[in-house]
C-alpha cells in the first residue's frame, strides 16, 4: 500500500509538472493569437489583455493585402520540404558511409565535419554570399536550397544511428548475394534507419521554415520572399503594428502546428527510437 501510494504520489505531481510545461510552451502562441485578433495599444495594455478580439480576418486581410503572403508561404513550403527531404537522405548516405565502409581518411573527414558544428553560422554567411553570386543564384530559390540540404548535426545522427542499427554481418550476407553498396544502401540500411531519417527531415523542414538570416540576405524579389522575410516586410522603418506583425507570425505558425498534430507522435517515436538504440 505504501508503494502504490509513493507511485501515485509520483504520478500526480509528474502529471501537474507536464501540464505546467505544456503551458508554458502553449502561452506564447495564445498570446500572439491574442495580440493577432486586436492591435498595438491592446498588446502593451497593462493588466495584459487575455481574452481574443474579433479584429483577426481584418488583419489577415491587410497581411494578404500588404504582401503577397500566399505566395511567400508557398515558397516556404518548397523550401523547406526540399532542404528536409535532402538532409534525410544526404545524411544518411553520408552517415551510412562513415559508418560502414572503410576508406582512407574515414575518421579524419569525420572529424573535419564535426568541427564544422564549432564554427558560427554568421561566419559562413559571407563566403556562401560569394558562392551563390558567383553562380548566379542571388534572389532564387535554390540558393536557399542547395546549402541546406545536409548538415553536419544530421551526418552525426544518422553514423551514429547506423552505427547501433545496422550489422556488419548483414551487410555481409548482402555482398555474398552480389548487392552493390548503393543496394545494401537503399534496400537495406536506409529502410531500418527511415524513423530517424524522418525525424531528421523534419527538424531540417521547421529549422529551414524558421530561417530568416539567410534568406533575408539572399532574397531581394517580393514574389520570392519566405514567410519569415514576408513578415519582415510587414514592418516599417519608424514602428511596428504588433496586429498587423503578430497575424502574419500566426499565419506562418499555423502550418507547422498542422504538421505537428500530424506527425507528432511519429516524430516522438523515431526521437525515442533513436535515444535506446544510439
Amino acid at each position: 500500500m505504501r508503494t502504490r501510494r509513493r507511485i501515485d504520489r509520483v504520478r500526480w505531481w509528474t502529471y501537474a509538472l507536464l501540464v505546467l510545461a505544456a503551458v508554458a510552451c502553449l502561452f506564447p502562441l495564445y498570446w500572439m493569437f491574442i495580440v493577432a485578433t486586436t492591435d498595438t495599444a491592446t498588446a502593451t495594455r497593462m493588466p495584459p489583455e487575455v481574452v481574443p478580439g474579433d479584429n483577426f480576418f481584418h488583419l489577415a486581410g491587410l497581411v494578404l493585402d500588404t504582401v503577397p503572403f500566399v505566395q511567400s508561404l508557398l515558397n516556404s513550403a518548397f523550401v523547406a520540404t526540399a532542404i528536409g527531404a535532402g538532409q534525410a537522405v544526404l545524411c544518411a548516405l553520408a552517415g551510412f558511409a562513415f559508418a560502414k565502409l572503410t576508406f582512407r581518411g574515414r575518421n579524419a573527414l569525420f572529424l573535419v565535419v564535426l568541427l564544422t558544428m564549432t564554427v558560427p553560422t554568421q561566419l559562413s554567411v559571407i563566403p556562401q554570399y560569394m558562392i551563390v553570386s558567383w553562380l548566379g543564384w542571388v534572389d532564387t530559390l535554390q540558393a536557399l536550397v542547395v546549402p541546406g540540404l545536409a548538415s553536419a548535426f544530421g551526418i552525426f545522427w544518422m553514423r551514429q544511428h547506423i552505427s547501433a542499427t545496422i550489422d556488419d554481418e548483414l551487410m555481409q550476407a548482402a555482398r555474398i548475394d552480389g548487392a552493390s553498396t548503393w543496394q545494401i544502401f537503399w534496400r537495406i540500411a536506409f529502410p531500418i534507419v527511415r524513423p530517424a531519417a524522418l525525424v531528421l527531415g523534419l527538424f531540417g523542414f521547421v529549422t529551414a521554415w524558421n530561417d530568416f538570416l539567410w534568406p533575408f540576405i539572399v532574397l531581394k524579389s517580393p514574389e520570392r520572399y519566405t514567410a519569415q522575410i514576408a513578415i519582415k516586410a510587414l514592418q516599417n522603418s519608424y514602428d511596428i503594428d504588433l496586429g498587423l506583425a503578430m497575424s502574419g507570425s500566426f499565419l506562418a505558425t499555423v502550418p507547422l502546428v498542422a504538421l505537428f498534430v500530424v506527425v507528432g507522435r511519429r516524430m516522438v517515436a523515431g526521437i525515442l527510437d533513436g535515444a535506446f538504440k544510439g
